[in-house]
Protein backbone atom coordinates (compact mmCIF):
# COMPACT_ATOMS: atom_id res chain seq x y z
CA UNK A 1 0.00 0.00 0.00
CA UNK A 2 0.85 3.45 -1.28
CA UNK A 3 0.25 6.77 0.38
CA UNK A 4 1.39 9.70 -1.61
CA UNK A 5 1.03 12.77 -0.05
CA UNK A 6 0.51 16.52 -1.78
CA UNK A 7 1.29 15.99 -4.88
CA UNK A 8 0.28 18.01 -7.71
CA UNK A 9 -1.73 15.96 -9.77
CA UNK A 10 -0.92 16.54 -13.66
CA UNK A 11 -3.73 14.28 -15.83
CA UNK A 12 -5.11 16.49 -18.47
CA UNK A 13 -7.94 13.41 -18.91
CA UNK A 14 -8.28 13.63 -15.28
CA UNK A 15 -10.79 15.76 -13.16
CA UNK A 16 -8.30 16.06 -10.62
CA UNK A 17 -5.52 18.12 -12.97
CA UNK A 18 -3.99 20.46 -11.41
CA UNK A 19 -5.18 19.90 -7.44
CA UNK A 20 -2.78 19.13 -4.93
CA UNK A 21 -3.78 16.22 -2.66
CA UNK A 22 -3.48 12.36 -1.30
CA UNK A 23 -3.53 9.77 -3.52
CA UNK A 24 -4.06 6.18 -1.69
CA UNK A 25 -2.97 2.98 -3.58
CA UNK A 26 -3.63 -0.33 -2.42
CA UNK A 27 -3.18 -3.28 -4.44
CA UNK A 28 -2.22 -1.90 -7.70
CA UNK A 29 -5.22 0.34 -7.97
CA UNK A 30 -6.10 3.63 -6.45
CA UNK A 31 -8.37 3.32 -3.85
CA UNK A 32 -8.63 6.97 -2.83
CA UNK A 33 -7.87 10.62 -3.73
CA UNK A 34 -8.40 13.73 -1.28
CA UNK A 35 -7.14 15.72 1.28
CA UNK A 36 -5.66 14.89 4.31
CA UNK A 37 -6.08 10.90 3.93
CA UNK A 38 -4.74 8.49 6.79
CA UNK A 39 -2.77 5.02 6.08
CA UNK A 40 -1.96 2.22 8.51
CA UNK A 41 1.93 1.45 9.68
CA UNK A 42 2.56 -0.89 6.89
CA UNK A 43 1.24 1.77 4.31
CA UNK A 44 4.78 3.38 2.68
CA UNK A 45 4.51 6.87 2.74
CA UNK A 46 5.69 9.06 -0.48
CA UNK A 47 6.08 13.16 -0.01
CA UNK A 48 8.23 15.73 -0.65
CA UNK A 49 7.81 19.51 -1.28
CA UNK A 50 6.96 19.46 -5.03
CA UNK A 51 5.67 16.25 -6.11
CA UNK A 52 3.95 15.96 -9.64
CA UNK A 53 2.15 12.62 -10.10
CA UNK A 54 1.05 11.92 -13.62
CA UNK A 55 -0.21 9.32 -15.63
CA UNK A 56 3.23 6.78 -16.37
CA UNK A 57 5.51 7.82 -19.46
CA UNK A 58 6.14 5.59 -22.72
CA UNK A 59 9.04 5.39 -24.74
CA UNK A 60 8.98 4.93 -28.29
CA UNK A 61 11.87 3.30 -30.26
CA UNK A 62 13.90 1.81 -27.02
CA UNK A 63 16.65 -0.85 -27.98
CA UNK A 64 16.21 -3.40 -25.31
CA UNK A 65 18.87 -5.80 -26.41
CA UNK A 66 17.39 -8.90 -25.40
CA UNK A 67 17.45 -11.69 -27.23
CA UNK A 68 20.63 -11.72 -28.89
CA UNK A 69 22.35 -8.57 -27.48
CA UNK A 70 22.56 -9.09 -23.44
CA UNK A 71 25.79 -7.84 -23.09
CA UNK A 72 24.65 -4.68 -23.76
CA UNK A 73 21.32 -4.36 -22.42
CA UNK A 74 18.91 -7.15 -20.88
CA UNK A 75 14.98 -7.00 -19.98
CA UNK A 76 15.79 -6.69 -16.28
CA UNK A 77 18.36 -3.58 -17.10
CA UNK A 78 16.33 -1.69 -19.78
CA UNK A 79 13.26 -2.25 -17.33
CA UNK A 80 15.12 -0.47 -14.25
CA UNK A 81 16.53 1.95 -16.19
CA UNK A 82 13.14 3.11 -17.61
CA UNK A 83 11.84 3.09 -14.15
CA UNK A 84 14.53 5.16 -13.07
CA UNK A 85 13.87 7.54 -15.91
CA UNK A 86 9.94 7.56 -14.90
CA UNK A 87 9.03 5.13 -17.63
CA UNK A 88 5.80 2.56 -16.52
CA UNK A 89 6.09 1.26 -20.47
CA UNK A 90 8.68 0.82 -23.30
CA UNK A 91 7.60 0.46 -26.98
CA UNK A 92 10.45 -1.79 -28.52
CA UNK A 93 12.17 -1.55 -31.99
CA UNK A 94 12.44 -4.98 -33.75
CA UNK A 95 16.47 -4.52 -33.82
CA UNK A 96 17.28 -7.85 -31.40
CA UNK A 97 18.70 -11.43 -32.69
CA UNK A 98 16.81 -12.93 -33.33
CA UNK A 99 14.86 -9.79 -34.37
CA UNK A 100 10.92 -9.16 -33.85
CA UNK A 101 9.72 -10.46 -36.93
CA UNK A 102 7.39 -13.42 -35.95
CA UNK A 103 4.69 -14.09 -33.46
CA UNK A 104 7.13 -15.71 -31.54
CA UNK A 105 9.38 -13.26 -30.98
CA UNK A 106 6.58 -10.52 -30.18
CA UNK A 107 4.82 -13.31 -27.52
CA UNK A 108 8.28 -13.44 -25.71
CA UNK A 109 8.36 -9.83 -25.47
CA UNK A 110 5.03 -8.91 -24.64
CA UNK A 111 4.99 -11.87 -21.80
CA UNK A 112 8.37 -10.22 -20.04
CA UNK A 113 6.94 -7.30 -18.56
CA UNK A 114 8.13 -7.08 -14.98
CA UNK A 115 8.88 -3.70 -13.41
CA UNK A 116 7.56 -1.58 -16.96
CA UNK A 117 5.03 -3.11 -19.52
CA UNK A 118 7.27 -4.01 -23.07
CA UNK A 119 5.15 -3.49 -25.82
CA UNK A 120 6.77 -5.23 -28.90
CA UNK A 121 7.03 -3.22 -32.46
CA UNK A 122 7.04 -5.74 -34.84
CA UNK A 123 9.38 -6.35 -37.88
CA UNK A 124 8.24 -4.58 -41.34
CA UNK A 125 10.10 -7.04 -43.12
CA UNK A 126 12.05 -10.12 -42.49
CA UNK A 127 15.08 -9.96 -40.12
CA UNK A 128 14.58 -5.99 -41.13
CA UNK A 129 16.46 -6.83 -43.90
CA UNK A 130 14.66 -4.71 -46.61
CA UNK A 131 13.26 -7.23 -48.79
CA UNK A 132 10.15 -9.43 -47.91
CA UNK A 133 6.95 -8.18 -45.97
CA UNK A 134 7.33 -9.84 -42.05
CA UNK A 135 4.67 -11.81 -40.68
CA UNK A 136 2.61 -8.67 -39.84
CA UNK A 137 -0.82 -10.24 -39.56
CA UNK A 138 0.19 -12.67 -37.24
CA UNK A 139 2.36 -10.05 -34.75
CA UNK A 140 -0.46 -8.23 -34.97
CA UNK A 141 -2.71 -10.75 -33.39
CA UNK A 142 -0.33 -11.61 -31.31
CA UNK A 143 0.40 -7.96 -29.28
CA UNK A 144 2.71 -6.13 -31.63
CA UNK A 145 1.61 -2.28 -31.23
CA UNK A 146 2.90 -0.87 -34.35
CA UNK A 147 5.59 -2.04 -37.30
CA UNK A 148 8.92 -0.95 -38.33
CA UNK A 149 12.68 -2.12 -39.09
CA UNK A 150 13.76 -0.08 -36.49
CA UNK A 151 17.42 1.21 -36.75
CA UNK A 152 17.27 0.08 -40.33
CA UNK A 153 15.07 2.86 -42.16
CA UNK A 154 13.00 1.27 -45.11
CA UNK A 155 15.31 1.72 -48.16
CA UNK A 156 13.14 0.38 -50.88
CA UNK A 157 10.30 2.36 -51.89
CA UNK A 158 8.31 -0.73 -53.22
CA UNK A 159 8.18 -2.18 -49.76
CA UNK A 160 7.40 0.99 -47.76
CA UNK A 161 4.13 1.19 -49.91
CA UNK A 162 3.32 -2.83 -49.26
CA UNK A 163 3.78 -2.16 -45.97
CA UNK A 164 1.86 1.12 -45.67
CA UNK A 165 -1.07 -0.99 -47.73
CA UNK A 166 -1.02 -4.12 -45.59
CA UNK A 167 -0.94 -2.26 -42.03
CA UNK A 168 -3.78 0.28 -43.12
CA UNK A 169 -5.86 -3.26 -43.35
CA UNK A 170 -5.40 -4.05 -40.08
CA UNK A 171 -5.58 -0.31 -38.30
CA UNK A 172 -2.33 -0.05 -37.48
CA UNK A 173 0.75 2.39 -37.89
CA UNK A 174 4.25 1.99 -39.49
CA UNK A 175 7.41 3.27 -38.05
CA UNK A 176 9.95 4.69 -40.44
CA UNK A 177 13.23 6.82 -39.26
CA UNK A 178 13.74 8.85 -42.75
CA UNK A 179 17.78 8.34 -43.63
CA UNK A 180 18.57 7.74 -46.94
CA UNK A 181 21.88 5.21 -46.85
CA UNK A 182 22.80 5.43 -49.93
CA UNK A 183 23.58 9.39 -49.31
CA UNK A 184 25.04 9.49 -45.74
CA UNK A 185 27.20 6.38 -46.66
CA UNK A 186 30.58 6.44 -44.23
CA UNK A 187 29.60 9.80 -42.72
CA UNK A 188 30.79 10.35 -39.21
CA UNK A 189 28.65 13.12 -38.40
CA UNK A 190 25.89 16.25 -39.53
CA UNK A 191 27.77 17.71 -43.16
CA UNK A 192 28.59 21.35 -42.34
CA UNK A 193 31.15 23.64 -41.21
CA UNK A 194 31.96 21.37 -38.50
CA UNK A 195 32.37 18.23 -40.54
CA UNK A 196 34.29 20.13 -43.21
CA UNK A 197 36.48 21.77 -40.43
CA UNK A 198 37.42 18.31 -38.15
CA UNK A 199 37.95 16.55 -41.85
CA UNK A 200 35.62 14.08 -41.54
CA UNK A 201 32.85 12.50 -43.82
CA UNK A 202 29.45 14.62 -43.01
CA UNK A 203 25.63 13.43 -43.59
CA UNK A 204 23.29 15.59 -45.46
CA UNK A 205 20.38 17.03 -44.35
CA UNK A 206 19.31 15.99 -47.74
CA UNK A 207 19.58 12.11 -46.32
CA UNK A 208 16.74 12.72 -43.98
CA UNK A 209 14.47 15.02 -46.23
CA UNK A 210 14.60 12.94 -49.07
CA UNK A 211 13.40 10.15 -47.64
CA UNK A 212 10.66 11.99 -46.01
CA UNK A 213 9.43 13.64 -48.71
CA UNK A 214 9.23 9.94 -50.46
CA UNK A 215 7.66 8.31 -47.11
CA UNK A 216 4.84 11.33 -47.21
CA UNK A 217 4.00 11.05 -51.03
CA UNK A 218 3.63 7.23 -50.48
CA UNK A 219 1.68 8.44 -47.50
CA UNK A 220 -0.49 10.18 -49.34
CA UNK A 221 -1.42 7.38 -51.80
CA UNK A 222 -2.08 4.27 -49.79
CA UNK A 223 -4.09 6.68 -47.36
CA UNK A 224 -2.03 4.57 -44.30
CA UNK A 225 -1.00 5.75 -40.94
CA UNK A 226 3.03 6.91 -40.84
CA UNK A 227 4.95 7.98 -37.34
CA UNK A 228 7.90 9.53 -38.81
CA UNK A 229 10.67 8.81 -36.09
CA UNK A 230 13.46 11.48 -34.96
CA UNK A 231 13.50 14.17 -37.70
CA UNK A 232 16.49 16.09 -37.08
CA UNK A 233 16.17 18.97 -39.59
CA UNK A 234 14.33 22.38 -40.22
CA UNK A 235 13.26 21.16 -43.51
CA UNK A 236 11.68 18.00 -41.97
CA UNK A 237 9.51 19.81 -39.47
CA UNK A 238 8.29 22.04 -42.29
CA UNK A 239 7.32 18.71 -44.33
CA UNK A 240 5.44 17.05 -41.52
CA UNK A 241 3.58 20.22 -40.47
CA UNK A 242 2.71 20.80 -44.42
CA UNK A 243 1.05 17.14 -44.57
CA UNK A 244 -0.28 17.32 -41.28
CA UNK A 245 -1.92 20.58 -43.07
CA UNK A 246 -3.00 18.27 -46.01
CA UNK A 247 -4.84 15.94 -43.60
CA UNK A 248 -2.43 13.00 -44.06
CA UNK A 249 -2.07 10.49 -40.87
CA UNK A 250 1.21 11.37 -39.99
CA UNK A 251 2.89 11.95 -36.31
CA UNK A 252 6.39 12.68 -35.88
CA UNK A 253 9.19 12.19 -33.22
CA UNK A 254 12.33 13.84 -32.01
CA UNK A 255 15.51 11.97 -30.14
CA UNK A 256 16.14 14.34 -27.02
CA UNK A 257 19.96 15.02 -27.95
CA UNK A 258 18.63 16.68 -31.47
CA UNK A 259 16.43 18.92 -29.43
CA UNK A 260 19.41 20.41 -27.43
CA UNK A 261 22.41 20.04 -28.84
CA UNK A 262 23.68 21.08 -32.45
CA UNK A 263 26.93 19.83 -34.42
CA UNK A 264 29.53 21.87 -32.29
CA UNK A 265 29.35 19.44 -29.13
CA UNK A 266 31.55 17.40 -31.81
CA UNK A 267 34.08 19.65 -32.24
CA UNK A 268 36.12 18.19 -28.88
CA UNK A 269 35.56 14.65 -30.95
CA UNK A 270 33.74 13.26 -27.94
CA UNK A 271 32.20 9.66 -29.20
CA UNK A 272 29.16 10.20 -26.75
CA UNK A 273 28.05 13.21 -28.71
CA UNK A 274 28.11 10.36 -31.84
CA UNK A 275 24.31 9.31 -32.55
CA UNK A 276 21.96 8.61 -35.15
CA UNK A 277 20.39 11.01 -36.71
CA UNK A 278 23.18 13.02 -36.29
CA UNK A 279 23.21 16.64 -34.09
CA UNK A 280 22.28 18.92 -36.40
CA UNK A 281 22.87 23.04 -36.86
CA UNK A 282 21.23 25.06 -34.40
CA UNK A 283 18.88 26.12 -36.80
CA UNK A 284 17.49 22.97 -37.09
CA UNK A 285 17.37 22.67 -33.03
CA UNK A 286 15.50 26.33 -33.09
CA UNK A 287 12.99 24.64 -35.59
CA UNK A 288 12.60 21.55 -33.77
CA UNK A 289 11.64 23.12 -30.52
CA UNK A 290 9.36 24.93 -32.65
CA UNK A 291 7.80 21.96 -33.76
CA UNK A 292 7.20 20.71 -30.09
CA UNK A 293 5.34 23.81 -29.34
CA UNK A 294 3.16 24.40 -32.07
CA UNK A 295 2.33 20.75 -32.31
CA UNK A 296 3.99 19.71 -35.22
CA UNK A 297 5.81 17.13 -33.28
CA UNK A 298 4.37 14.71 -31.03
CA UNK A 299 6.65 13.11 -29.32
CA UNK A 300 10.10 13.37 -27.43
CA UNK A 301 11.84 10.16 -26.84
CA UNK A 302 14.69 8.97 -25.58
CA UNK A 303 16.65 7.14 -28.67
CA UNK A 304 18.24 5.27 -26.22
CA UNK A 305 20.63 2.36 -27.97
CA UNK A 306 22.78 1.01 -25.24
CA UNK A 307 26.47 0.11 -26.65
CA UNK A 308 29.48 -1.66 -24.67
CA UNK A 309 32.57 0.06 -23.86
CA UNK A 310 33.97 -1.49 -27.07
CA UNK A 311 31.91 0.00 -29.54
CA UNK A 312 32.22 3.75 -28.08
CA UNK A 313 35.60 4.19 -26.55
CA UNK A 314 37.13 4.49 -29.47
CA UNK A 315 38.55 6.93 -32.24
CA UNK A 316 35.67 9.10 -33.30
CA UNK A 317 35.43 7.37 -36.59
CA UNK A 318 35.25 4.01 -35.21
CA UNK A 319 32.72 4.89 -32.53
CA UNK A 320 29.60 3.42 -33.16
CA UNK A 321 26.49 5.86 -33.22
CA UNK A 322 24.16 6.12 -29.98
CA UNK A 323 23.45 7.01 -26.58
CA UNK A 324 21.71 5.68 -23.23
CA UNK A 325 18.70 7.98 -22.37
CA UNK A 326 16.14 6.44 -20.81
CA UNK A 327 17.24 7.98 -17.44
CA UNK A 328 18.32 10.98 -18.23
CA UNK A 329 15.00 12.44 -21.11
CA UNK A 330 12.89 14.02 -18.20
CA UNK A 331 15.73 15.72 -16.43
CA UNK A 332 16.99 17.43 -19.74
CA UNK A 333 13.79 18.51 -20.63
CA UNK A 334 13.40 19.84 -17.54
CA UNK A 335 16.65 21.75 -17.25
CA UNK A 336 16.79 23.15 -20.12
CA UNK A 337 13.28 24.00 -20.89
CA UNK A 338 11.34 23.98 -17.37
CA UNK A 339 10.71 27.46 -17.95
CA UNK A 340 8.51 27.48 -21.09
CA UNK A 341 7.57 23.56 -21.12
CA UNK A 342 4.34 23.20 -19.03
CA UNK A 343 3.51 20.21 -16.78
CA UNK A 344 0.26 19.18 -18.94
CA UNK A 345 3.02 19.55 -22.03
CA UNK A 346 5.71 17.44 -20.93
CA UNK A 347 3.16 14.54 -19.65
CA UNK A 348 1.42 14.68 -23.14
CA UNK A 349 5.02 14.62 -24.87
CA UNK A 350 5.96 11.79 -22.51
CA UNK A 351 2.78 9.61 -22.04
CA UNK A 352 -0.27 10.63 -23.52
CA UNK A 353 0.41 10.95 -27.61
CA UNK A 354 2.68 8.32 -27.43
CA UNK A 355 0.01 5.92 -26.57
CA UNK A 356 -2.22 8.20 -28.86
CA UNK A 357 0.22 7.25 -31.85
CA UNK A 358 0.20 3.48 -30.75
CA UNK A 359 -3.85 3.07 -30.30
CA UNK A 360 -3.33 1.92 -26.24
CA UNK A 361 -5.40 2.29 -23.55
CA UNK A 362 -4.13 5.94 -21.83
CA UNK A 363 -4.02 5.66 -17.83
CA UNK A 364 -5.70 8.35 -16.08
CA UNK A 365 -5.59 9.18 -12.46
CA UNK A 366 -9.02 8.52 -11.00
CA UNK A 367 -10.57 6.20 -8.00
CA UNK A 368 -11.16 2.91 -9.25
CA UNK A 369 -7.85 2.79 -11.84
CA UNK A 370 -5.12 0.82 -12.09
CA UNK A 371 -2.38 3.04 -10.78
CA UNK A 372 -0.02 3.24 -13.97
CA UNK A 373 1.73 6.22 -12.41
CA UNK A 374 5.16 8.29 -12.20
CA UNK A 375 5.79 10.50 -9.45
CA UNK A 376 8.54 13.27 -10.05
CA UNK A 377 9.51 16.89 -8.99
CA UNK A 378 10.49 19.99 -11.30
CA UNK A 379 12.74 21.61 -8.53
CA UNK A 380 15.23 19.08 -6.84
CA UNK A 381 18.96 19.85 -8.55
CA UNK A 382 21.22 16.81 -8.46
CA UNK A 383 24.30 15.55 -10.47
CA UNK A 384 23.99 12.65 -12.50
CA UNK A 385 26.46 10.32 -11.45
CA UNK A 386 27.78 6.78 -13.17
CA UNK A 387 26.87 4.65 -9.88
CA UNK A 388 22.98 6.10 -10.64
CA UNK A 389 22.83 4.52 -13.99
CA UNK A 390 20.85 1.28 -14.57
CA UNK A 391 21.25 0.21 -17.78
CA UNK A 392 24.22 -2.28 -18.57
CA UNK A 393 25.83 0.41 -20.94
CA UNK A 394 27.45 3.54 -19.71
CA UNK A 395 27.23 5.45 -23.45
CA UNK A 396 26.17 8.70 -22.32
CA UNK A 397 27.92 12.20 -22.46
CA UNK A 398 25.94 13.25 -19.50
CA UNK A 399 27.57 11.15 -16.44
CA UNK A 400 28.80 14.40 -14.42
CA UNK A 401 25.55 16.83 -15.08
CA UNK A 402 24.06 18.51 -12.98
CA UNK A 403 19.83 18.38 -13.61
CA UNK A 404 17.19 20.66 -12.42
CA UNK A 405 14.15 18.06 -11.37
CA UNK A 406 14.40 14.11 -9.97
CA UNK A 407 12.16 11.18 -10.92
CA UNK A 408 11.21 9.75 -7.44
CA UNK A 409 9.94 6.79 -9.23
CA UNK A 410 6.88 4.84 -10.85
CA UNK A 411 3.44 2.71 -9.66
CA UNK A 412 2.83 -0.01 -12.63
CA UNK A 413 0.21 -1.80 -10.91
CA UNK A 414 0.94 -4.32 -8.27
CA UNK A 415 5.10 -3.04 -9.56
CA UNK A 416 6.98 -0.04 -8.38
CA UNK A 417 10.60 1.39 -7.73
CA UNK A 418 9.66 3.45 -4.58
Amino acid sequence: MFLIKNATIVDPNSKQNGKKVDILINKGTIKEIGKNLSANKSTKIIEGKKLQVSPGWLDIGAQVGEPGFEHREDLASVAAAAAAGGFTALACFPNTAPPIHSKSEVSFLKNSTQLVDFYPIGAVSRACAGGDLAEIYDMAKAGAVAFSDGAMSIASAGLMKRGLHYIKGIDGVLINHPHDVSLAKGGQLHEGEVSTKLGMKGIPALSETLMLKRDLDLLAYTESKLHVHNISTAESVKLVKTAKAKGLKVTASVAIMNLLYSHESLENFDPNFKVNPPLREKKDVKALWKGILDGTIDVVNSNHTPLEIEAKKLEFAYADFGITGLQTIFNLLNTHFGDTLTADKLVDLLAIQPRKILNLPIPTISEGEVANLTIFDNTTEWTFSRKAIKSKSYNTPHIGASFKGQVLGIINGANSNL
